[in-house]
């Protein structure tokens, strides 16, 4: 049997559209001479739907694409769709042969964990689907069936070769290999082949890597599509011998796969939502560096706008080191000085503040002019805004809000700051254009006079540990401190992140790459006593 496995990048909602992106994966597939083709998890609609689900003329819609696409499909597929019956909405696997709908799984098993919400919209299937196709006996699955061991077991002692799975597994770092082993020990311990296709692309903070593969009952990878990339990936495969062949495709990791999901998820949420052009502002220093080199990468540097924004503690290597990262990726600049404007403000309240030493407060009236002139040129332009937090700062509530927190989308807000500076040098390697000097200084936020972002927090080595353990492994501030770390410095950053969750309620949307992101992973309460 030839074999398909399509990965597209959909857009939820964007039913005909995806119809003909799926449409065309087949005929690609046919032209190759495919017999089967496996296309990805709600392929028609987009994945997630969420409440989407709750209109039932978006429902219908899909159904009308579902009979398209029995109707012009060449060669069987495998499409995944929702499916409406008497026990409620289905997350569902249709079988197209023939020029008709051959049969339709109902997925089993529904993730309900981290960001997954399935059983808040699916009723689980009850009953499994074994088809023959060819000479070979077939189980239709759909993504987290196979995840559970039962699963493959069940169907390949009612005698199934292969398990095909279509999916949608969203990405974080280190899941590539993960998810591989996975199937590798499926096919192992049952004797069977897993062909496996997911999703490609981004879709608001996720970010789908592909990586469709199919597996040998000995756990051989025959064939793996692309990472972060459309693919239509033929193998074939012999049942006889349990041989197969096809192209492996070498699997991105480190600092180039995160690299690669952010940049594909900030290039998805612009295009897919009908912006053209950024705007941010450029520093000099790492994090809009990173930013700007992500944006130009995903977009082309034509379509970046750089705003230098010197202010009265700006140092003259935040403009040099600003303007030579712009000359080096070729991104267009603008210079709009924010003196006159901050001055203006702190006159307005002087009356108000008199008595009262400059604080914070004037520190962040610096940030908000920053950003209310980056909304301008957003307003007048039709620019997206970048916001360039990272995750080390969105987690301490060190940054300000409709100041340097303004913008349509944060693509490093998932990104702890040593990460920053990780992936910064992997970009250069492939052709420096971040300064070495952005690397090198200190970070500051030029508020104040000779101010570093070590005034504040702690060293940043020291606060992304504790932050690891706090926010992403759920560790208590007593475990922490067994762990080694100063009780003074653990009791603080505690505090600190769970005093900021109202700040990061309020922030824009960003790349989620790591497995607990803030938002859909980590749903904390505003309102809060309990103690770290």
């Amino acid at each position: 049997m030839r074999i398909a496995l399509a990965q597209v990048n959909v857009t939820v909602g964007d039913i005909e559209g995806n119809l003909e992106r799926c449409l065309d994966a087949v005929a690609r597939a046919a032209d190759a001479g495919a017999e089967l083709v496996l296309l990805p998890e709600l392929a028609l609609t987009g994945y997630p739907p969420e409440d989407l689900l709750a209109k039932p003329h978006f429902i219908a819609a899909a159904v009308r694409a579902l009979e398209a696409f029995a109707e012009r499909a060449t060669v069987p597929a495998l499409v995944g769709l929702v499916r409406a019956t008497d026990a409620g909405l289905h997350n569902a696997a249709a079988l197209v042969a023939g020029g008709r709908v051959a049969c339709i799984y109902h997925k089993r098993e529904l993730p309900n964990y981290g960001v997954f919400d399935e059983e808040r919209y699916f009723e689980p299937g009850e009953a499994d689907e074994i088809v023959r196709i060819g000479d070979a006996r077939a189980a239709l699955t759909v993504c987290e069936d196979v995840w559970i061991p039962a699963t493959v077991q069940r169907v390949a002692s009612q005698g199934a070769q292969m398990v095909l799975n279509i999916s949608a597994s969203p990405f974080h770092a280190g899941k590539g290999p993960e998810r591989e082993a996975m199937l590798q020990a499926r096919a192992r311990d049952n004797g069977v082949w897993m062909a496996y296709c997911n999703l490609v692309g981004g879709q608001d903070e996720l970010v789908f890597d592909g990586r469709s593969a199919l597996i040998a009952p000995d756990g051989t990878v025959v064939a793996r599509g692309a990472s972060f990339a459309e693919d239509v990936v033929i193998a074939d495969i012999d049942f006889e011998t349990d041989q197969g062949s096809g192209i492996v495709s070498p699997m991105a990791g480190g600092d180039e796969e995160i690299y690669r999901a952010l940049e594909t998820g900030l290039g998805d949420y612009v295009r897919k939502n009908g912006f053209t052009d950024v705007v941010l502002g450029l520093s000099g220093g790492i994090d809009s560096a990173l930013v700007a080199t992500l944006a130009a990468d995903a977009l082309g540097p034509e379509r970046v706008h750089g705003v230098l924004m010197p202010g009265p503690y700006s140092s003259e290597g935040s403009i040099t080191d600003a303007q030579a990262l712009a000359d080096a990726l070729g991104v267009q600049t603008i210079e709009l000085p924010i003196g006159a404007a901050y001055e203006a403000l702190v006159g307005t309240l002087g009356p108000v503040f008199a008595g009262h030493e400059p604080d914070v407060t004037e520190e962040n009236l610096q940030a908000r002019v920053r950003g209310a002139l980056l909304m301008a040129l957003s307003n007048k332009f039709g620019w997206l805004v970048l916001a360039t937090g990272n995750k080390s700062e969105l987690s301490v509530g060190y940054s300000t809000l409709y100041g340097d927190m303004a913008g349509g989308f944060s693509p490093i807000k998932d990104v702890f700051k040593n990460c920053v500076y990780s992936l910064a040098r992997w970009r250069n390697t492939r052709g420096a254009v971040i300064p070495e000097a952005s690397i090198t200084k200190p970070p500051s936020a030029e508020l104040r006079p000779h101010q570093t972002d070590q005034d504040s927090l702690p060293h940043y080595d020291v606060l992304d540990g504790i932050l690891g353990g706090y926010i992403e492994l759920d560790r208590s501030a007593e475990d922490l401190m067994r762990a080694g770390f100063d009780a003074a410095t653990v009791a603080r950053v505690v505090r600190m992140v769970d005093r900021a969750e109202y700040k990061r309620r309020q922030a824009a949307p960003g790349t989620r790459v790591t497995p607990k992101a803030f938002g859909r992973d980590r749903r904390m309460p505003i309102t809060n006593r309990f103690g770290g």
